[in-house]
């Protein structure tokens, strides 16, 4: 058997897709934007820079001595250029900043020569372009803050909005669809365990709300088939009940002659009739969770121990200390009378171990015997109604196969486990496990 894998939320898988598709689609946008809209406008940015620079040296260089002064402090004030002439050379650029790389092709396109912008750090950071100029080099630098627009960082804070919004959205999105499903899933998985859910909202997306319609619909007709089942059992128990009470009336008003064995055996016919009705009718009921009360599950598990002793049987138990919680008292009665019995019935006679253990997180009732025990495979199949090992039907070697359907049954209802383990060297243990908060 292969083992299953493990399933993601759809809340997880659309959200993750969406977000993939998005992230995608907007990545692929920036990629387009920058290619042909970014890199051609910083390209030209660059040109334009590059030509004013080569100009404004050659300028400088034409313009007699007693006007370059004046000259300089006009570049300043207008384009935030600073000139020099005939000074040491700087050292290389060591951090690489994109829009200095079109910058120096730019230049090195105008001047014929390869050129290197260097950067010296004064009040603030200053880049330098060395351009020859009239058999002269001429160092003119500008800061950075003239370059008011940093590409680069506009296009990572762009990412950066873009996908944060991607991601929202596809939350958004996500949770509108899964949250209608998850409400789906929670109620169809109430149904499959016996209970009627209550009504799905019908908004939302139009084919989700036409499915919750439709599911709405479905538990609106359980509904009304529960109720008719209850409505005709009660009819049925009462037009089976009716002749039995009249066959028993007729037994006890027989001559004193009749064989004492027939009458018997027709009263107990009668009592195993009345019982079968009655369990069927507790199996067909709609079983709630019981209100729980404060019970000393020690006392009642003796009490029960107790009452089995009476039919014959042979019981060890370790109990411990008294247990105090609160738990339904009908059903834990019900499920653990059973449980007892049929240990009573099949354990060839043998002594049957009760054993109430307590742990932080729950309470364990075990309950085993010595009998011939159930095959691995069958041990579920023996919860189901009318399903019985024993294949004649007879009461003397089987029950009605209704009592571990209706101690499941109640289990359910309750919060609580059942499971039937076999026992090395025979035999079976009836664990019961009710959760410390049920």
């Amino acid at each position: 058997m292969h083992a299953r894998k493990t399933a993601h939320s759809l809340f997880r898988s659309t959200a993750t897709t969406v977000a993939l598709a998005l992230s995608l689609f907007q990545f692929i946008l920036i990629a387009v934007t920058v290619n042909y809209v970014v890199l051609p406008m910083a390209k030209r940015s660059a040109d334009d820079l590059s030509a004013l620079l080569v100009l404004s040296a050659q300028t400088w260089v034409e313009l007699p001595p007693e006007t370059r002064k004046d000259f300089a402090f006009e570049l300043m004030q207008k384009h935030q250029f600073m000139l020099y002439e005939e000074v040491p050379p700087l050292p290389p650029r060591s951090e690489f900043f994109p829009y200095l790389s079109l910058l120096e092709s730019a230049l090195t396109a105008r001047v014929g020569a390869t050129m290197s912008i260097k950067v010296t750090q004064l009040d603030t950071t200053w880049f330098w372009a060395e351009i020859p100029a009239g058999g002269k080099l001429i160092r003119i630098g500008f800061p950075k803050e003239r370059l008011t627009i940093n590409p680069p960082k506009m296009l990572i804070l762009a990412l950066v909005a873009m996908v944060t919004l991607t991601l929202f959205t596809a939350l958004i999105l996500a949770r509108r669809i899964a949250k209608p499903l998850s409400q789906l899933s929670q109620a169809a998985q109430g149904v499959g365990e016996g209970k009627v859910p209550e009504s799905l909202p019908e908004t939302g997306i139009k084919e989700l709300a036409g499915l919750s319609h439709t599911f709405n619909k479905m538990v609106f007709q359980i509904r009304e088939h529960q109720a008719n089942r209850t409505v005709m059992l009660a009819g049925i128990s009462h037009d089976l009940r009716t002749p039995l009470a009249r066959m028993r009336l007729a037994i006890e008003m027989l001559p004193l002659e009749t064989n004492p064995k027939l009458l018997v055996r027709l009263q107990h016919d009668i009592d195993d009739m009345n019982q079968l009705i009655a369990e069927f009718l507790v199996l067909s009921r709609d079983m709630q969770k019981e209100a729980p009360v404060q019970v000393n599950i020690r006392e009642l598990l003796q009490e029960l121990v107790e009452d089995v002793q009476e039919l014959g049987a042979q019981v060890a138990w370790q109990l411990g200390t008294p247990v105090l919680r609160q738990v339904g008292a009908m059903s834990l009665r019900r499920v653990v009378t059973n449980l007892l019995g049929n240990a009573h019935r099949y354990g060839d006679g043998k002594p049957i171990e009760v054993e109430l253990a307590l742990n932080e997180q729950e309470i364990v009732i075990r309950i085993l015997d010595s009998g011939k025990g159930i095959p691995a495979h069958e041990l579920e199949n023996v919860f189901r109604p009318f399903y019985r090992l024993e294949s004649s039907r007879s009461n003397v070697t089987g029950g009605s196969g209704l009592g571990l359907a209706i101690v499941r049954q109640l289990c359910d209802a309750n919060g609580w486990q059942i499971q039937l383990l076999p026992r090395v060297g025979g035999g079976i243990e009836a664990r019961l496990v009710i959760p410390n908060l049920a």
